[in-house]
């Protein structure tokens, strides 16, 4: 899977959900979003994910239905590298209902607002998500990419 590039000067705007709350997680319910993570996502999105929970303040968000509705999804940004999106997910039964989009727009302005011209998503599996409305563009020569390590031999995030 190729790694994304996209420019942040030109976003789109945000996307307003009604029924879910979308913000930072706070740092006294970081397990709860890591174990959410992990029982949905995986153990090595989980660990990618903790490193995002754990800067102050996180450098994550997370959708939560209103009405004890629970997390839904969650996008993270600095977690590998510095300058890349992800790991993000949504909840299989919340799919199709702009959660993912909604999170991925607003860490990319977040990311924006920090100083950064341009997020790479790294090992992007759904490329047409990305480039439908965020203008990411496949970066040419990426693959195996930051994902490849000689502790496993692993070259895939999940």
């Amino acid at each position: 899977m190729p790694d994304l590039l996209v420019p942040l000067y030109h976003l789109p705007g945000p996307v307003e959900m009604n029924g879910i709350w979308i913000g930072r997680p706070p740092s006294h319910l970081a397990h709860r979003v890591a174990g959410y993570v992990g029982d949905n996502f995986g153990e090595r999105w989980r660990s990618e994910s903790l490193s995002s929970l754990r800067a102050v303040p996180p450098k994550m968000l997370v959708a939560v239905e209103e009405g004890a509705g629970g997390i839904k999804g969650f996008c993270c940004w600095d977690a590998t590298a510095l300058g890349f999106l992800g790991p993000v997910g949504v909840s299989p039964e919340a799919r199709g209902r702009g959660i993912g989009k909604a999170l991925v727009l607003r860490c990319l302005s977040m990311m924006r607002d920090q100083g950064y011209g341009y997020a790479v998503i790294g090992a992007a599996g759904p490329v047409g998500f990305f480039q439908s409305f965020c203008d990411a563009r496949p970066i040419e020569g990426s693959e195996p990419g930051i994902y490849h390590c000689p502790i496993d031999g692993s070259s895939r995030p999940d």
